[in-house]
């Protein structure tokens, strides 16, 4: 390998770091990355903003100056090539005079899909594309999965006990893992988009679902509960923090002839709670409403029927197991997925042990 590929790759993996920075929080907008080096010196480096503007490309140029005529720019993802409501990110390379760019992943937006990468070279600039590029889609895989699939990038969390139970009947939450394994649980939270359990697991848990890291508190995604007959507590830690947190209710959609089920949503509603009438048990239309709504990456945490029915609606993308190393009993909830036995349709792609757990994490063989 040449020093120049060399040096591509160390640059990409910088960026690729980079723009894990926003994750969950740049909206309907990719989190993406652009540094700006010369001569191995990085001269500006930049991820989208919070709320999706201003884009990583123009901000790094900025902090370049009149320094990045020449230089080459690694870029995370293709520079957009489309007026919207900033101007392209590819004029803006151009107008700056840099030598060549470095891309990890084409941009399957139609507006852009390979117009940005033509706008360069028509300019004169030398492009170089596919740089780390299965590392750049996992880090774009949530913006890629709502582009492609029209619906969110789908995460299934569980945590399971050393005989493969998600908790105890009746026993509301059971620590099955480890301090370490939950703060990585909070930090997945923090880099979702929106997190989603079933009734049952609202019921039985009452759990708040927000990030609570010291730092991150901010970065609580949106939280949405399947709730066809708005069963949900108005006592609920859930109901009791919409406003400061959102809260989606998934409700059916023929309540209106039942004046308990609108009593209850008007008295929802009244503390912040969002009720979406749509059948909760229709999951594909259920994802493409939450990609209507700008959620490009979904975390499901439970309970057992949730998870099962994602995983027999073929719609999950990614599988997190934590296993535990204390056994619950025979009073358990038994889990869909198992640490350590295959599943069909996914293949097992990274381990790590946290603390005492172990974590496996599975993709899609698609």
């Amino acid at each position: 390998m040449s020093g120049g590929a060399r040096d591509d790759i160390r640059f990409m993996a910088a960026a690729l770091r980079l723009s894990r920075r926003n994750l969950g929080l740049t909206a309907t907008n990719p989190s993406v990355a652009c540094l700006i080096v010369k001569d191995g010196v990085v001269l500006g480096s930049a991820v989208t903003a919070p709320g999706g503007r201003p884009h990583a490309e123009t901000q790094a140029l900025a902090e370049a100056g009149a320094a990045a005529r020449g230089a080459t720019a690694y870029v995370t993802l293709e520079p957009c090539s489309h007026h919207g409501k900033t101007p392209p990110c590819a004029d803006a390379l151009i107008a700056a005079g840099v030598a060549r760019v470095v891309v990890s992943v084409t941009d399957p937006d139609i507006r852009v899909a390979g117009r940005g990468l033509s706008m360069l070279q028509a300019a004169g600039i030398a492009v170089e594309t596919g740089v780390l590029e299965a590392e750049g889609r996992a880090a774009l895989a949530a913006y890629l999965a709502r582009q492609t699939k029209k619906r969110p990038y789908m995460t299934l969390k569980l945590a399971v006990s050393s005989d493969g139970m998600l908790g105890r009947l009746g026993a509301g939450q059971v620590a099955i893992t480890g301090p370490v394994s939950r703060g990585q649980v909070h930090v997945l939270r923090a880099e979702t988009d929106a997190i989603l359990v079933g009734i049952g697991t609202a019921l039985a848990d009452d759990p708040e679902l927000t990030c609570r890291l010291p730092g991150l508190e901010a970065r609580s995604p949106v939280r949405i509960v399947l709730d066809p007959r708005l069963e949900l507590p108005v006592t609920s830690k859930l109901a009791r923090t919409a406003r400061d947190v959102p809260v989606l209710l998934v409700a059916e959609n023929d309540g209106e002839a039942d004046p308990a089920f609108i009593a209850r949503r008007d008295a929802l509603e009244s503390l912040g709670v969002e009720v979406v009438e749509c059948d909760p048990r229709k999951l594909d239309m259920l994802l493409v409403a939450l990609a209507t709504r700008g959620i490009s990456s979904l975390l499901v945490e439970g309970g057992a029927r949730t998870a099962r029915s994602f995983l027999d609606a073929g719609l999950v993308d990614r599988i997190l197991l934590f296993g535990g190393t204390a056994p619950l009993g025979s009073d358990g909830v038994p889990s869909p997925c198992v640490p350590g036995r295959p599943m069909v349709g996914f293949s097992l792609r990274h381990t790590a042990r946290y603390g005492a757990d172990i974590l496996e994490e599975y993709e899609r063989d698609d």
